[in-house]
């Protein structure tokens, strides 16, 4: 798998859901190029199989400078704490606003509760994310930019997954509003939109995208012919990061293995 290589020496980076999966490939790949770091996730230990170190730790182990900050997302305080905190280390250069969560439910036997609390991590949190990041940039006179995880259900409806697909729905429009809003402020707002990938967003996940390709479980198979993993996210979020995209908001970037294209 390919490797670019970026040069983020100097920038301080956020990642919301940093421990695990796709915010976990991001947070060390920036580390690998040379951020300072802060994991903003509700827990430190991480739930990728194989893995037993802390992302922090693991990018400290490496040479780079990272941090932890126990953050629930949906509340808008602990993510003003988290960009404030990113003070000490000179302020948000850039903000991925990744955290997220899925649950599994047919839309006739999804509770309020369940709705609520989808809403409340998966679009809240990349709301607030967005608001706090671009007010202490714009604070420090700073240009910047924020990266959101949004999804394929961004922009196609699934079998069991309207509350989900809502949420990611919510994620590509707070990306485009807030590109439009924050561009005087030399602040792009950009989002990448995985379709399958082996992570643990639901409990053995990993294993079972694998394993519903293999069996042609799913509704369809992506031209490419593998689930993704988190590395194949990490590269373009880093991308939309970088001075390579500085002509780039209000995008997002499709890393689906081309599941979309037909």
């Amino acid at each position: 798998m390919g490797s670019t290589a970026y040069d983020f020496a100097d920038e301080v980076v956020v990642v919301t859901g940093g421990s695990s999966g796709i915010g976990r490939a991001i947070a060390r790949r920036f580390g690998d190029a040379g951020a300072t770091v802060i994991n903003a996730d509700v827990q430190a230990e991480t739930k990728d199989p194989g893995e037993g170190t802390p992302t922090h730790e693991t990018i400290e182990d490496s040479g780079g400078t990272a941090a932890f900050v126990e953050t629930d997302v949906s509340d808008p305080d602990d993510l003003g704490t988290v960009v404030e905190g990113a003070r000490e280390f000179g302020g948000v250069d850039v903000m991925v606003n990744n955290a997220g969560i899925y649950i599994g439910v047919p839309f006739r036997e999804v509770t309020r509760e369940q709705f609520d609390r989808l809403h409340a991590v998966n679009a809240r949190g990349v709301y607030f994310g967005t608001q706090v990041a671009a007010n202490d940039m714009i604070e420090r006179g700073e240009p910047g930019s924020i990266v959101n995880t949004a999804s394929i259900s961004s922009n196609v409806a699934q079998p069991g997954q309207v509350h989900y697909d809502s949420t990611k729905g919510a994620v590509r429009m707070i990306t485009r509003g807030a590109a439009l809003e924050l561009a005087e402020y030399d602040i792009r707002v950009n989002a990448v939109a995985p379709g399958v990938i082996a992570t643990e967003i639901m409990e053995g996940w990993s294993q079972g995208a694998i394993d519903a390709l293999e069996n042609e479980e799913l509704v369809k198979q992506p031209p490419l012919g593998r689930a993704g993993v988190p590395e194949d996210v990490a590269g373009p979020a880093l991308f939309l990061a970088s001075d390579d995209a500085e002509y780039i908001t209000g995008a997002l970037l499709d890393v689906d293995g081309g599941w979309q294209v037909f």
